[in-house]
């Protein structure tokens, strides 16, 4: 035998075995239980053209991000202004990104434009106007580069906050790709349960502290006789035979949150021990426990509103200061809503609201019928092509045939094992793999007859076909799996299908044209030492 046959054929043996192995689990789905402890159990997945499952265009309404940064400005302005003793009215903030404030004499005006210019840089000082009884009436107004910085970073925290909440929810392999204008494109394969889907992708989840106003009957209030600085809302409950949630009792709680869920790190479900109902229970960051525990500390046997999307979920009486940085979220959930609640809380608010332009939904019908189709193109087309092999180089076309459709069984396995999804146009790839990987046979077979034309032995016709075929198979591959990974860079989801297809498949066609045949031709030469070579 040549040198190195034992080695090669060992390696072919360990590829071949564990490309069965990985590949068992999408050929047969009644494994044994003791398969999936130790062995492979990840099918080939499916994409959203083949299983079917939801397609969404989302919008983020950054417009309304750029206003909420301009009031958290303003909040964070009558603190500074707070702290350095400079006499104000409340800053308030408007529609049109400016944020107004009366200086209450002449003389606060240099502390006031001093605060200005070292805490807020994105703001322009627009000037004062004396007012009547001696205030100062200044505004800023929110620079257009920054408010175009809000924009962006308003969209690409949008996307992540997403993609982290789909990744939590447990969908395989999404699609989550932006589009111009803010816009984000969604596709969800196999996804079931599309309104829970929806409303986990779109909550807001916007968590603020409200302390509520008790000193206000709210059953008799009105937005008429509402103190300034409070707002009616309503506590919710869910109907059990409904299923919905429903307002149950009005409350009136302060206007303006006395403190966010921004500094949350975690959040979990738990189970009450008194009532065996799930809350949700949520922990501070340092600067987060300082701010709650002060909260509490000033606010004992008060009540304090839990505002969800301004929702209240709950309004607890502060029995004692809660210092220890965690917090329970209490609102008559369910199970599902409280792991979906504690998802959202885990993945971050969005920074605005997103609308959903565009929902699709593909049954899996189409599935089905994308598939039958592709396979029944890849078997065609297939079978006409190991048909031309046989007819054309006869026995060789044989040895041919054996390595592309092990060339294919290695495909589909590598393609379990890294859990990559196969979508119509990878299917595609597979059929363009299958002529690939021919072609390569065609060019050591011509070779091969070249070399026997010139008079040369069998071994050394088949030694000096694969010297020379070697280095064009591998330029000719080298080139086209360099075009496929710039298609994977920059495509979206059906060309990255392609691909990934079409790149595992060249290589694996490599090994097995060059490695595979060979030591066909090297076992047949050497077992039965034939006086022609039939090709």
């Amino acid at each position: 035998m040549p040198k190195n046959f034992t080695l090669k054929l060992l390696s072919v043996v360990v590829v071949v075995f564990l490309s069965l192995l990985f590949l068992m689990p999408s050929l047969s789905s009644d494994l044994p239980s003791w398969w999936k402890s130790f062995l492979p159990s990840e099918k080939i997945r499916l994409g959203l053209d083949l299983q079917g499952g939801m397609h969404l265009i989302l919008e983020v309404e950054v417009e309304k991000a750029v206003a909420s940064s301009v009031e958290r400005a303003s909040q964070e302005l009558a603190r500074k202004l707070k702290d350095d003793n400079v006499r104000t009215t409340r800053p308030e903030s408007d529609h049109n990104l400016r944020i107004g404030v009366n200086l209450l004499a002449e003389s606060e005006r240099a502390k006031f434009e001093d605060v200005v210019a070292k805490s807020f840089p994105d703001y322009a000082l627009e000037p004062g106007r004396t007012l009547g009884d001696g205030q100062v009436a200044m505004t800023l107004k929110l620079q257009d580069k920054a408010a175009i910085n809000i924009r962006e970073q308003a969209a690409t925290q949008a996307l992540e906050t997403i993609r982290n909440r789909i990744d939590q929810f447990g969908v395989t392999e999404p699609e989550i790709v932006p589009q111009p204008g803010g816009r984000i494109l969604v596709q969800l394969p196999g996804v079931k349960d599309t309104q829970r889907a929806i409303s986990l992708i779109g909550k807001t989840a916007q968590l603020e502290f409200k302390l509520v106003d008790d000193a206000v009957d709210p059953k008799t209030a009105t937005k008429a006789t509402l103190p300034p600085g409070t707002e009616l809302n309503h506590l919710v409950t869910r109907d059990r035979s409904t299923g919905r949630s429903n307002p149950r009792e009005p409350i009136v709680v302060r206007s303006r949150a006395s403190m966010t869920g921004e500094t949350i790190t975690d959040a979990r479900v738990q189970l009450d021990s008194q009532h065996n109902e799930p809350y949700v229970s949520v922990a501070f960051n340092a600067a987060g426990a300082r701010q709650f525990g002060d909260l509490t500390t000033r606010n004992v046997k008060k009540r304090l509103a839990i505002v969800l999307d301004n929702k209240v979920q709950s309004a607890p009486v502060i029995q004692e200061p809660i210092t220890g940085g965690e917090a329970r979220i209490s609102g008559d959930f369910t199970m599902e809503e409280a792991r979906d609640l504690a998802v959202v809380l885990r993945s971050g608010a969005l920074p605005a609201p997103v609308k959903i332009l565009e929902e699709r939904t593909v049954g899996p019908s189409l599935g089905r019928d994308s598939i039958n189709q592709g396979v029944m193109a890849a078997l065609v087309g297939g079978l006409a092509v190991l048909l031309f092999m046989v007819i054309y180089y006869k026995l060789s076309g044989l040895a041919a045939n054996f390595a592309v459709v092990l060339n294919i069984i290695i495909l589909l396995a590598v393609m379990a094992g890294m859990q990559a999804t196969l979508t119509l146009p990878g299917i595609a790839g597979i059929i363009l793999t299958i002529g690939m990987a021919v072609d390569a046979n065609v060019l050591i077979n011509e070779r091969i007859r070249e070399e026997l034309r010139l008079g040369k032995t069998i071994a050394g016709a088949v030694e000096a076909g694969y010297a020379r075929a070697t280095v064009t198979i591998f330029d000719a591959n080298l080139t086209t799996v360099i075009a496929a990974l710039v298609l994977y860079q920059f495509g979206t989801g059906p060309i990255k299908g392609f691909a990934v297809t079409l790149t595992i498949g060249l290589v694996s066609s490599m090994f097995t044209a060059i490695v595979v045949t060979r030591l066909i031709f090297d076992y047949v030469l050497n077992r039965f030492r034939p006086k022609t070579l039939s090709i």
